[in-house]
């Protein structure tokens, strides 16, 4: 199953992060957009192109040592048909460079609709009897509160392309509680209920190390919740968002993993990729202090949560 090979990553590097591509001009060093400007001028196309170069630096200097990428598709829809063009050239790249990769999405539909979102981002889509990748990333994240309706059309592409979800459960927004904390009539929240359908739902695509290709994506600014999610979810894996700008730390994450040290990737985005501007270094020196701040970053989950195996 995909998240396998997203594990067999995370023991190769011992490293349960994902470097979050969530870039915005701002975040590029002038050199680059300099550059792009100069050739596209102050277009969506040369911003895209901007974006680009960016990113495949950030890869290239971070692909060897952190197993997975996640761009958030709002940071390249936002700059137009030229911006999703750079997505899908950035999770070709990333990919390229051996790196699993996470379409962070959240897409919610239903029946057909739902088989086009699944159809784009982890399957083919049929071009006059062909078959063709859009995106191809290996994974999708989702937002499960349509039901399995909206979950259902994904779960045959995972199995026939091998690729994962990772649907929603209690996420590290301040007002998630508003609704996912809520109790039902069993006593259990909406987040635990959230969480035991995406057992259900992933219980036929269970890889070797015994999780699931439906996964759940759980904030590290709720450590509790993330301690008795994974008790409570033995065969999903996480994904959890919050480390680092957000205010999550090592210490938060760690009762997101199992007793090997597996079974949840953290995702740091502005950490990594603004870590030249939070240093004040030079902007030349973009891409190594985004390794220098993904080393530290597994060196203090690696402190917490001990070696991976």
């Amino acid at each position: 199953m995909a998240f396998d090979r997203l594990i067999s990553g995370i023991i190769k590097t011992q490293n349960p992060t994902v470097a979050g591509l969530d870039p915005k001009l701002d975040y590029v060093p002038d050199s680059i957009r300099n550059a792009c400007f100069e050739k596209y001028g102050r277009t969506l196309e040369g911003a895209a192109a901007a974006l680009l170069e960016f990113n495949k630096a950030l890869i290239d200097s971070l692909c060897d040592i952190v197993p997975a990428a996640k761009p958030q598709a709002a940071y390249y829809e936002m700059y137009g048909w030229q911006g999703v063009r750079a997505l899908a050239e950035t999770i070709a790249y990333a990919r390229s460079k051996g790196m699993f990769v996470i379409t962070d999405g959240k897409r919610n539909d239903i029946g057909t609709t739902m088989e086009a979102y699944a159809a784009a981002h982890l399957g083919k889509t049929s071009v006059a009897g062909e078959s063709v990748s859009a995106f191809g990333a290996d994974a999708l994240t989702v937002n499960g509160y349509l039901g399995t309706d909206g979950i259902k059309p994904l779960l045959k592409i995972c199995a026939e392309e091998d690729k994962g979800v990772f649907v929603l459960v209690k996420t590290s927004n301040p007002s998630s509680g508003e609704l996912q904390d809520r109790e039902l009539a069993d006593g259990a929240t909406v987040y635990e209920q959230m969480g035991r359908m995406c057992e259900s739902w992933g219980e036929e695509l269970r890889g070797e190390y015994g999780y699931s290709a439906v996964g759940a994506v759980v904030g590290a600014t709720y450590p509790a919740q993330l301690g008795e999610l994974r008790k409570k979810l033995p065969h999903t894996f996480f994904l959890v968002p919050g480390y680092g700008a957000q205010g999550g730390g090592a210490d938060d994450v760690k009762n997101a993993f199992d007793e090997r040290g597996l079974g949840a990737v953290i995702n740091s985005s502005r950490g990594i990729m603004c870590a030249w501007q939070k240093q004040g270094l030079a902007h030349e020196d973009f891409a190594e202090a985004a390794r220098a701040e993904a080393l530290r970053m597994r060196d203090e989950l690696l402190g917490a949560i001990g070696n991976i195996g």
